[in-house]
């Protein structure tokens, strides 16, 4: 699943080629608003809650899109060729000399502007918010500890406490936690996961690259994430990974035995 970087940066992109111009074509390809017509509309900018795309148009009218696991935003030249199948095309904004191609994004929902917190009013503090101040990070750290039997892994996956954090990055924070992703949330400093949320997002926002290490040479990018076939980063040890959560919210877990001490689920 896209991190809140990822949609951060897709906002910045479309809000480039999109805002202070009118569309010419603006077509959904989905049923519930496959009779809506865009076209005509000015586009008046775009902006990102956590992972949540929000689409401003004249007229007071809000276009919401979600990336989930499969979803993407393209921006092409009129006329150029599109990198995904038309198929896959659930969304077409276009103006006199770009288009803005939805590919798989989900959650769509038109709204008036004035009522875009019914769609995101239940999200935690947005870690990339650019007002961000130290009482939005102590309304988090307040969320995180709230539940202090919960795993802390999963707990940083609830966009209810802190919007943007994903699988990357909860794995990444745990390890530079020096805890298991298992380990209850009583026993870490949520100020201090909160912090590092912050720092690893705002650091790889405008940076396609996810970059945790400091290192920004292939195969040395993050700490445990994705590194079973490698070993730990830090200490060269083997990398191990398990399932977290359940349902549709479990989620592969890398973590490394030797820096991460704690309890971790039966095989």
């Amino acid at each position: 699943m896209p991190e809140g970087d990822t949609v951060f940066l897709a906002g910045k992109v479309l809000d480039k080629a999109l805002a202070g111009k009118t569309l010419v074509r603006g077509e959904f390809r989905v049923p519930q608003l496959a009779t809506t017509d865009l076209s005509g509309r000015d586009v008046l900018g775009v902006g990102t809650v956590g992972k949540h795309l929000l689409t401003r148009f004249s007229g007071d009218l809000t276009l919401h899109s979600h990336l989930r696991m499969d979803g993407k935003w393209d921006v092409y030249r009129t006329g150029a060729r599109w990198h995904s199948p038309a198929h896959q095309a659930r969304v077409i904004l276009a103006t006199e000399d770009l288009q803005a191609i939805g590919f798989r994004v989900h959650d769509l929902e038109l709204v008036p502007t004035d009522e875009e917190d019914r769609l995101v009013g239940h999200l935690g503090p947005d870690l990339l918010d650019p007002q961000w101040t130290d009482e939005l990070a102590e309304r988090a750290a307040a969320a995180l500890a709230a539940d202090p039997a919960r795993e802390l892994g999963d707990a940083l996956l609830d966009q209810r406490i802190m919007a943007g954090v994903g699988n990357l990055y909860k794995v990444e924070i745990c390890f530079l936690l020096k805890v298991s992703p298992w380990t209850p949330v009583s026993e870490v400093d949520p100020a201090k996961a909160v912090a590092l949320g912050r720092k690893l997002l705002v650091a790889n926002a405008w940076r396609h690259e996810q970059i945790t290490t400091g290192d920004p040479r292939r195969g040395r990018r993050q700490w445990v994430y994705e590194r079973t076939r490698q070993g730990c980063f830090r200490c060269g040890g083997k990398v191990e990974v398990l399932q977290q959560g359940t349902g549709y919210q479990q989620r592969p877990t890398w973590f490394c035995p030797n820096c991460q001490p704690g309890p971790r689920p039966d095989r």
